[in-house]
């Protein structure tokens, strides 16, 4: 583990005569390491690709149509709803600061150094789920493309032995591809990132007015629960909202990436704002035209091939098969997307000397602007993680659901310190970014928004971690599936206590106190 000072405490260093970015950084006691080239689009498509409303919502929408039948779909602008609260409190901090490790920097200069380095933890632990899971979401769809893609047995169906032993197959050959990505260099990244971004966009925007030009029905088909697996209206709506859940999650990857964009300050809680926003609408238009061009609601191939089986019922194999290789690129993408995010995440951990091998986690290649231990070993967890889809097809349910809660929770470790400061007015929404104009705020809307962000994510992550045994263990038999989320939650705790414990044993922990939080007064004027 790295021995260097961690920046909380030592003193803010004066400004530099390098470039206002730079000063930017230097305010919290970081050298400008990572290269900074990414723009405002860049840095839109860091958060839109990390959400990928193609990856998740053909990932998913089976999960919710089968528990909550068609009036799943009403979950989806609750949710949306909740998660902008909780995005218009990370526009605000990626405001003031524009630090890599977002969730783990705000917590910790929110509250303390435990607190926040559990956030970062338990952040970068959901962020490594949800690469593999994003991974996982290719056997949604290269089996409807090609049959040859089902590499394993003959049942596509990623709840069967086959479909989950493929899934796991296709994952890791995804995840070699963008870990390679991952240490290449900063510029190829965000290329691919924004190239791919740009061709989700349309694919959905295509198969939007596709789908709604083949309505079989209309609207108020979303109010009924026919055919539902969750009885009365308020089951269909919880465990269905676990498709939206796990959609619009990741939209702080702007706030991830700031070290590397340019006028993060000003970029970033746009950015943050619009990514949730273009995903919400979007994958929210895209689930009611599936459930109005579906060709049945009730034979069974909704609850089980989901999207791809009415792209390529309703449209024909010719056009539906392409939508479905859109599809390919946006999870692919949006893998790549994840895994950047979980790497900056442990890279801004292990710089501040608070992870194991922080020395070698916190290394750039100065050629590349790249950290590439942290991508070599996010590829090789997520990578391992996949390996239990080999044990049981609920490991496919069981990795997505846990990675949301893990998310949610690491959420909800900022907005409730936040929160505590707002309330004791130690929060202060003065201040300019790098060009002089005013930062984002709330003003005086900052405390209920802040309030009911922290309520929603609480009531979600209990409704997402609860144990249900027709959702998690619908066979019967796999105890261990069924309270999975809270196990791996509570092991999570547990290994990251233990490494506290023994890193102040032997002097290696980070001091107890909070990071730096430097008056918005303090703000580099350009």
């Amino acid at each position: 583990m790295t021995t260097t000072t961690p920046s909380d405490v030592r003193p803010d260093p004066p400004h530099s005569s390098a470039p206002s970015d730079d000063r930017s950084l230097a305010e919290f006691g970081y050298p400008q390491e990572l290269h900074r080239s990414l723009g405002r689009y860049a840095s839109f498509a860091a958060g839109f690709s990390f959400i990928s409303v193609l990856t998740t919502v053909f990932q998913f929408f089976a999960f919710g149509y089968a528990f909550g039948g068609p009036v799943f779909f009403w979950a989806w602008p609750i949710v949306l709803a909740g998660q902008l609260l909780v995005a218009a409190c990370f526009a605000e901090l990626a405001a003031r600061y524009p630090i890599s490790g977002a969730i783990y920097q705000w917590s910790s200069r929110l509250s303390n150094a435990t607190f926040g380095w559990f956030a970062g933890w338990i952040m970068v632990i959901g962020q490594i789920v949800v690469v593999g899971a994003a991974a996982l979401a290719l056997q949604m769809v290269l089996p409807a493309i090609w049959p040859g893609f089902q590499l394993i047995g003959t049942d596509p169906a990623p709840t069967s032995a086959d479909g989950a032993a493929n899934a796991a197959v296709l994952g890791v050959i995804l995840l070699v591809l963008t870990t390679v990505v991952n240490v290449v260099d900063n510029r190829v990244m965000s290329l691919i990132n924004r190239v791919g971004v740009t061709a989700e966009i349309i694919g959905a925007v295509l198969i939007i007015v596709l789908l709604l030009t083949h309505s079989e029905r209309t609207p108020t088909i979303t109010f009924h629960t026919t055919g539902a697996a969750q009885s009365g209206l308020l089951g269909a709506l919880l465990v269905g909202s676990f498709t939206a859940a796990y959609v619009m999650i990741g939209f702080d990857s702007a706030g991830e990436m700031s070290e590397e964009t340019r006028d993060p300050r000003r970029t970033a809680p746009r950015t943050i704002l619009t990514a949730l926003a273009a995903a919400g609408l979007l994958g929210g238009l895209i689930v009611l035209a599936g459930l109005l061009a579906a060709p049945s609601l009730s034979d069974g191939h909704l609850s089980v091939d989901g999207l791809s089986y009415v792209l390529t019922s309703s449209l024909g194999d010719g056009v539906g098969k392409v939508l479905l290789a859109d599809v390919v690129v946006a999870i692919a993408v949006a893998t790549l997307a994840i895994q950047t995010a979980a790497c900056r995440m442990l890279f801004s951990m292990a710089r501040d000397g608070r992870l194991p091998f922080g020395a070698r986690l916190s290394r750039v290649n100065p050629r590349t602007g790249m950290p590439t231990a942290p991508a070599l070993a996010v590829g090789v967890l997520a990578a391992a993680l996949l390996l239990l889809n080999f044990a049981s097809p609920e490991a496919f349910l069981a990795i997505g659901t846990t990675c949301i809660v893990m998310l949610y929770l690491a959420y909800a470790m900022v907005t409730g310190p936040l929160l505590i400061r707002r309330i004791r007015g130690e929060f202060t929404s003065e201040g300019t970014d790098e060009t002089g104009a005013r930062l984002f705020s709330l003003g005086r809307w900052g405390i209920p928004v802040n309030a009911l962000a922290l309520l929603y994510g609480l009531l979600m992550t209990v409704n997402l971690a609860w144990p249900r045994a027709e959702v998690y263990d619908p066979a019967g038999g796999h105890w261990y599936f069924q309270w999975f989320t809270v196990l791996f939650l509570v092991v999570t705790v547990g290994l990251g206590a233990l490494y506290r414990l023994w890193g102040s044993r032997r002097g290696h922990a980070a001091p107890e106190t909070a990071l730096p939080v430097p008056p918005a007064a303090s703000v580099p004027q350009p």
